[in-house]
This record gives structure tokens, sequence and C-alpha cells, in this order.
């Protein structure tokens, strides 16, 4: 019997990327074996694109350079870096209503110390990143194997991690130069309709290997939310109140809904879903804080400890 297709994918949830971050440290220490070289391929969105990214970023012999854990710490270290805005800003974005939230210098200046110019194509295991393209209206996804074939479509991995993690309201959109016919896209976070990757990555995986007959898809969500929007707290809401929620009720219906499609179409022995509840406080995407940051990584151990068993059946499987 042939082995099955492997395939990872990661969530977005912006610096909530701590929780699978160290479910995938969990993992490494388990098989002794960098993330790359356990899967057959990797799908991200937003801070899950940035996290395939890194994990399959090579070092100068071609092997992964970053393990899981390295992630981890980028997460502590870079957080505030990322999340930050003057009070200048602050003032600005709270007055007009029409300013992103953070600056982009920020995320751009550690995408460029971690990735420096390293290329899509050179991806130390295949990925597939998602984002969606405003002016042209279509979901855009960055593919490595398309980069390796099509000079054209080969960025710069720091361009493509801008590009899926351009939350509306939190980032500008990402300006994408092109050496092609279209002079640049414009790109934003890919998840607006793919939050949840995994059915992206599985039908991708299909395509790359058509005579395959299994596949081992595994699935790692950035937490839950449990804060309830009470009927008769929201129902005069408008736009200024709704902005922020509704992204949010957006990433967290477009990830269970892939959850429940996966659940029925892959068998049970080949389908993991990591995922955990956030308890009420954690839930934001930007609070970069030291307490928060300590709370999503006991998050992530929480539920590696919580699925030992899981972990130690994919574990050997991979």
């Amino acid at each position: 019997m042939s082995k099955p297709v492997k395939i990872l994918s990661i969530d977005g949830g912006g610096i909530r990327g701590m929780i699978p971050a160290v479910v995938l440290a969990g993992l490494e220490q388990r098989t002794g074996k960098r993330v790359a070289d356990m899967f057959d391929l990797i799908a991200g969105t937003s801070t899950g694109g940035i996290l395939a990214l890194a994990l399959t970023k090579p070092d100068g012999g071609g092997r992964p350079q970053y393990q899981a854990e390295d992630v981890v710490r980028l997460y502590e270290r870079e957080g505030r870096r990322i999340f930050h805005r003057s009070g200048w800003r602050t003032v600005a974005a709270l007055a007009t209503l029409a300013e992103e939230k953070f600056p982009s210098s920020g995320i751009e200046g550690v995408l460029e110390d971690y990735f420096g110019e390293t290329r899509l194509k050179d991806a130390a295991t295949d990925v597939i990143i998602t984002s969606y393209e405003i002016e042209r209206r279509f979901p855009f996804f960055f593919k490595s194997r398309n980069a390796r074939i099509k000079p054209g479509y080969d960025f710069a991995m720091k361009h493509v991690a801008r590009a899926t993690s351009a939350a509306p309201t939190f980032f500008e959109p990402c300006k994408l130069e092109t050496d092609g016919p279209e002079d640049y896209y414009a790109l934003v976070d890919g998840g607006l309709y793919a939050n949840n990757p995994a059915m992206c990555g599985l039908v991708e995986a299909m395509t790359c290997w058509p005579q395959a007959t299994e596949f081992l898809v595994v699935s790692l969500g950035t937490g839950e939310q449990l804060e309830r929007l009470a009927y008769d707290k929201v129902k005069g809401w408008g736009l200024a109140h709704w902005a922020k929620p509704v992204l949010e009720i957006v990433f967290d219906a477009v990830s269970s809904t892939v959850d429940y499609q996966l659940r029925q179409i892959v068998p049970s022995t080949h389908y993991f879903r990591f995922q955990t509840r956030l308890p009420c406080g954690s839930e934001s995407m930007d609070d970069a804080s030291p307490e928060n940051l300590r709370g999503l990584k006991l998050q992530g151990e929480a539920l590696v400890r919580e699925r030992h068993g899981d972990l130690a059946k994919l574990a050997a499987m991979l």
C-alpha cells in the first residue's frame, strides 16, 4: 500500500499563531524531524502563512533554517514590533476610523529580518499560501511549485508573508510589484475566504499527486473564541462597532466550516484537527503584551498535553 500524501494546514489568527507554533514544536520533539521533513505540502493563511514559510525557509545548504521553537521565540520577541503604533496613530485612527490599526513598517521589518531575499521557489517543501486580490477580485494562491516553473510567480518569501497577513483594519493592503503582464497585485489577508486553508491544501495535493489514493491532513487552529455577542448588545450596532467583530466572525466561521467539511470526506484515521478554546481576554489577534503571549504559550502547551495520544499516533505516522 502506498504512503499517504501528508498535508499540514495552519490557520490564521494574528498573534495567536503562538498556539500552533507550540504544537509543532511538540511534534518536532516527538519525531526528531523538522516540520518541512514530515509533510509533502504545507498550507498557511495569515499568521499560518508566515509559519509555513518560516518552517520551509532553507538555510545555505537547502535544509530548513528554522525549527518550530524558533518561531515560538519569533512571536515572543517580535510580537510587540509587529503590533505597535505610535500615540499619534492611535488618536488618528480613533478620530477618523479611516486609518489601518498598525503601520506596515513593523511587520515588514520583522519579515525582512527573518526571510531576507529568500524566494518562494526555494521552499524546503511545497507550500500554498492564501491571499486575496482586491482590484481584480479573486483568491490569490502563492504556490512554490508554480514559482519553480514560472519566474513571474516567484516572489520573495517576505512579500508573500506580508500579503497573506494584510488583515483589513489591521494593516494596509500589500502592493506586490510583478515582472509579468500585470504591473502589480493588490493583496489582503487570505483569511477572508480561507482562514482555515486545509481544504485548499487537500485540493492542491489532489492536483499535484493525481495518482494518490490516501491523504493525511493535519490542521492546526489558533483558538476558538468564547465571547458571546448578545443580541440586545449588538442589535443597534453600526459600521464602527461591527468593523472588528465581523472580521473575527468571518475568520471563525470559515475555520469551523472547513473542519466540518473535512470530517465528512477524510477518514477519521487520517484527519487530525488540533484546536483549543480561548479564555476571555486572550481572543484578540493583536494583543502582543508579555502577559497575553505567556497565556497563549500555556494554551498551546495545555493542548499538547491534552492531545498527547493523538500527537503520539500522528508522530508514528510521520
